[in-house]
């Protein structure tokens, strides 16, 4: 992926803004086809845990006191209440009352102080969040961001991602029926804001970018009109590029050649609508782009590994807690 332009225009940074929200709001649906987890924890005194790599995108936030964020490479980073640790793509880290070395760190498990609900005051407090992929990958344009990085909301700034982070706070706590469909959207939307901050923070990171308004229109295409039968020639010709220059600059600027993008985008979408929905598996299959219940089930099982119809009835099985 190449995701740095060379020109610094005002239309420039627009229209990579533009796109480039546009294929967040498609990476974080992405990952709405995994299991939403989130808790609390309460530490005093000298603690600390090692979270594992895991397939999938999640965030730490401290609610409460310091920590250092002890990351598999580089150097620890001190944090302060309200400071938000992401992982887009759930690389290893660990968090501490003090800098240390990630292998000296327990695992999270065994760490883990399962008081969390206590009145009793605690030095630390912690709000973990993620979704995890027992199937598929996670998008590209998450892989392509830092593997770990701390988004720091002032006081007096992103108010949504502070509120968000209260609300969820007290869903995680609270035991009465409804967090299976409430907690899904408030990991969507924390991930978001605080995805945005970041980006906001760091306009000259190193971060995916789609800056070439023709690959951006291709893109709105295939994301508005998944259920069409696109073609590498329709997708050109709707952009108003050849076919061989469209390919070429639609697999530099996104990573993928165009129809392995598309195949991607209409699985996952898939993947969501089996979890989220009743509809027959026909009726998905037409959805996403694909003529029979047949050719949607073959591909969709050499994409995750198992047949849509399993892959239902497992995500059902998880979501009521079995």
């Amino acid at each position: 992926m190449n995701p740095k332009s060379s020109t610094g225009t005002a239309a420039t940074t627009r229209a990579r803004t533009d796109s480039g929200m546009d294929v967040l709001s498609e990476a974080i649906g992405s990952v709405r086809i995994g299991r939403a987890k989130a808790c609390r924890a309460r530490e005093s005194g000298s603690w600390g845990m090692r979270f594992p790599a895991f397939a999938g995108s999640g965030f730490h936030i401290l609610l409460r006191g310091t920590a250092w964020l002890i990351p598999a490479t580089g150097r620890p980073r001190a944090l302060k209440a309200g400071d938000v640790v992401l992982t887009p793509f759930g690389a290893e880290l660990g968090l501490s009352h003090a800098p240390s070395l990630l292998k000296d760190l327990p695992p999270v498990a065994a760490a883990l102080n399962e008081d969390a609900h206590s009145p009793d005051p605690a030095d630390v407090e912690l709000l973990c969040g993620a979704y995890w992929l027992d199937h598929g990958q996670v998008h590209p344009y998450l892989r392509a961001l830092p593997e770990v990085f701390v988004v720091s909301p002032g006081h007096d700034r992103d108010l949504q991602l502070r509120l968000l982070t209260d609300l969820l706070a007290v869903d995680v706590s609270d035991t009465q029926p409804g967090s299976g469909a409430t907690r899904p959207a408030l990991l969507d939307l924390l991930l978001t804001h605080a995805l945005r901050q970041w980006m906001e923070q760091n306009r000259d990171a190193d971060r995916p970018e789609i800056n070439d308004p023709a690959i951006a229109a291709a893109l709105r295409e295939i994301h508005t009109s998944l259920h069409k039968p696109w073609t590498v020639q329709q997708l050109s010709k709707s952009v108003g590029l050849s076919r061989t220059a469209f390919t070429k600059r639609f697999t530099a600027m996104v990573g993928q050649p165009p129809m392995t993008y598309l195949t991607g985008r209409r699985l996952s979408h898939g993947a969501r609508l089996l979890r989220e929905s009743r509809a027959p598996l026909a009726t998905i299959a037409r959805q996403v782009g694909y003529s029979t219940e047949f050719g949607f089930g073959a591909a969709f099982r050499r994409e995750y590994g198992i047949s849509p119809g399993r892959f239902r009835d497992v995500e059902s099985r998880q979501a009521c807690g079995t």
